[in-house]
């Protein structure tokens, strides 16, 4: 059985592409290579507060007391700052998924900050250039130069005078009086929000200080940023490709589940970054999506965004189809009819006639030579069919043949009748 000639996702106008964060993007500007040794391009401040910080934290931990109400503050104070990330920074601000009351995107600018992955206004932009130039070297956390550097080497190593990030529309963000007062003021909202209201809290509770800094402070928010940096780099490299292979984006729904609040249906997001949502069937976890219409019940959001369920179809469909080509790569479907030989019912007849176990089905010609022994249905009956015309034998009027009888028989096709 031949692979068909004409290609389903070929036939379907492609729905469902990636949609750039802005429609009116400039073009990418002109970008620098730096050829100067890492350590040159160290940036100090990211490196202090993501490296430094949780070390010392961490080495202190001996000397600190651990309670078990600090630790539970800890880890929900750092869902909330992780949720003004996904539900703020990410799906408000980069991707505008849908819109905000004042209040809300206050809030998510206050605890965004304390998240300490610097300001909305860098936080969005390089977001935006992350889908815009995805897998190149215009992508500012690049899965393709390692996993270390999509995961926070990025970071470390971002020097804005040899930055290859590609250029984005950030008119909205600049514009934005939030943004651009959490921007201003951003160092001193981290050190607030990400340090001093967990060691306040805790010591106004149940008196630990200390415990509040290190623990609820320093540990929890290191934790809550490795998480966070995950989805740049284990959502890029290990999961389900179900609706794009052209983007390392991956489904890893596993972590999606409570780690990564959602964001792990990573190749749906690349594929649909205006949804809202990044896990679109019922049962997805997908604790952003659940946020996002509780605000909206509440009255704090509004215009939720979703992509056309038939264009997300399609996608799929597409996506499956493709799958299915590759693995028919794989699969010896026997010479295309198109490749064999063209003979006359002469020469079949001829042919047949010097003692050649050939059989004439569907219009094409098959030795049937190795096979005539392993005939279920014995060699008698298919020896009697050699040198006629045995199509209407073969689909019923003898034994109606399987669909596997009909792969294994275009297996030994060695031509086709002309006239």
């Amino acid at each position: 059985m031949e692979q068909p000639d004409s290609k389903l996702k070929d036939r379907l106008p492609h729905g469902g592409r990636d949609i750039a964060s802005s429609l009116h993007d400039p073009p990418p500007r002109n970008v620098r290579r730096s050829n100067s040794p890492i350590f040159l391009s160290l940036n100090v401040r990211n490196t202090f507060a993501l490296v430094v910080i949780p070390i010392a934290a961490l080495i202190s931990v001996p000397w600190v007391p651990t309670h078990k109400r600090t630790l539970w503050f800890g880890l929900a104070y750092a869902y909330l700052r992780s949720f003004s990330i996904v539900t703020g920074y990410h799906r408000l601000w980069a991707h505008r998924t849908y819109k905000a009351s004042t209040a809300l995107r206050l809030l998510f600018a206050l605890f965004g900050a304390g998240a300490g992955q610097d300001h909305i206004q860098k936080w969005a932009r390089d977001h935006r250039a992350h889908h815009r130039y995805v897998d190149t070297v215009q992508d500012p956390y690049n899965i393709k130069n390692g996993f270390f550097y999509a995961h926070m080497g990025w970071i470390i190593f971002e020097n804005n005078k040899t930055s290859k990030t590609g250029r984005v529309d950030i008119s909205d963000l600049k514009s934005d009086r939030i943004v651009q007062w959490q921007r201003r003021n951003f160092v001193l909202l981290f050190a607030i929000m990400g340090y001093a209201v967990p060691a306040i809290l805790c010591g106004l509770s149940h008196g630990d200080f200390i415990g509040g800094f290190v623990y609820a402070g320093c540990i929890f928010t290191a934790l809550q940023q490795q998480l966070t940096f995950c989805v740049n780099s284990v959502a890029h490299w290990i999961g389900d490709q179900p609706y794009t292979s052209t983007k390392s984006a991956r489904q890893i729904p596993w972590a999606a589940a409570v780690l990564l609040n959602g964001e792990g249906y990573h190749n749906f997001h690349h594929e649909f970054p205006t949804d809202f949502r990044t896990g679109i069937q019922w049962y997805d976890i997908d604790p952003g999506k659940w946020l996002i219409s509780l605000y909206a019940i509440l009255g704090l959001a509004s215009n939720l965004k979703r992509f056309p369920q038939n264009e997300i179809q399609k996608t799929m469909l597409q996506r499956k189809w493709e799958k299915l080509e590759k693995e028919g790569e794989a699969v010896d479907w026997g010479i295309p009819l198109d490749k064999l030989p063209v003979w006359s019912l002469l020469k079949y007849a001829s042919e047949t006639r010097t003692g050649q176990n050939l059989i004439l089905i569907r219009g094409a010609v098959h030795d049937i030579s190795t096979f005539v022994a392993e005939h279920p249905g014995g060699s008698t009956i298919i020896s009697g069919a050699i040198g006629k015309d045995a199509t209407e034998m073969f689909e019923g009027g003898v034994y109606g043949h399987s669909n596997a009888a009909s792969n294994l028989l275009d297996r030994m096709r060695i031509a086709v009748i002309g006239d």
